[in-house]
């Protein structure tokens, strides 16, 4: 899920930037600006393609299925797990080289991790999900990015939604109630779709701080890691709407 550890820090606004040298120095930031959240996208995406490349071999090759059952399938299960808290506290210590190996691998892994759905879920139901997922993600993101509106206040907030949302989900492993599904799902929705206009606008608030430092390109990888999350999360809520069951 999104990288809650991250601290809000006092930031100016976007449009208070100093601009030493006029618009030649504004420019210059615009483009530094859009060159970071690009490179951010790119991460993002590509990861997003692989989890699904992979989601798709381990399904129609009968890995899905032929772990179901077993103790295999619960490693499956939490590996992205495993990866999140080595990119959130390994993160200091790691080269930029093997912080890019933990990403691409944390897609990998989630792909795993997901590849139940095309046992469950008709394709056609999946791929209307997908670009619905997309085209919401897409929106939300540009609203992030272009909104004036301080979206930091929804911080804490989301981040308190995911844990009562990790709670909830624990607990109906038990209760296998469907109602109560019904409802974590739509608080789902909700929430990684907010999380998608708040992580963005963090993002580019951050650049102002990142620029001309060691750290900006991993902070790419961990923006990355933020969007990813928040887009596979949004995908699987959705899922439990718009999914069609086989037969």
């Amino acid at each position: 899920m999104a990288n809650w550890n991250e601290q809000e820090r006092t930031r100016q606004s976007f449009g208070s930037v100093p601009r030493a040298g006029g618009d030649v120095a504004g420019v210059t930031f615009d483009e530094g600006l859009r060159s970071y959240m690009l490179s951010i996208y790119n991460y993002m995406g590509s990861a997003v393609l692989l989890t699904g490349i992979v989601a798709i071999v381990a399904a129609f090759s009968g890995f899905t299925a032929s772990v179901l059952g077993t103790p295999l399938q619960w490693v499956i299960a939490l590996a992205p797990l495993a990866f999140i808290l080595a990119i959130s506290f390994g993160l200091n210590k790691m080269s930029l080289g093997t912080l890019q190996v933990v990403f691409w691998s944390f897609a990998v892994a989630m792909g795993l991790s997901v590849s139940w759905i095309f046992l469950v879920y008709t394709g056609p139901s999946i791929a209307v999900t997908f670009f619905a997922t997309a085209a919401a993600f897409a929106g939300l993101s540009l609203f992030g990015y272009t909104t004036k509106k301080n979206l930091s206040g929804m911080g804490s907030f989301l981040i308190m939604g995911v844990i009562g949302l990790i709670v909830a989900s624990i607990i109906n492993i038990f209760l296998q109630s469907g109602p109560l599904a019904f409802v974590i799902s739509g608080l789902g929705v909700l929430i990684f779709a907010g999380l998608t206009a708040y992580d963005t606008q963090r993002l580019k608030n951050d650049y102002q701080y990142l620029r001309g430092t060691a750290f900006m390109d991993k902070a790419v990888i961990l923006g990355a890691t933020s969007l990813y999350l928040d887009f596979v999360n949004m995908f699987m809520f959705l899922l439990q709407f718009l999914g069609a069951r086989e037969d």
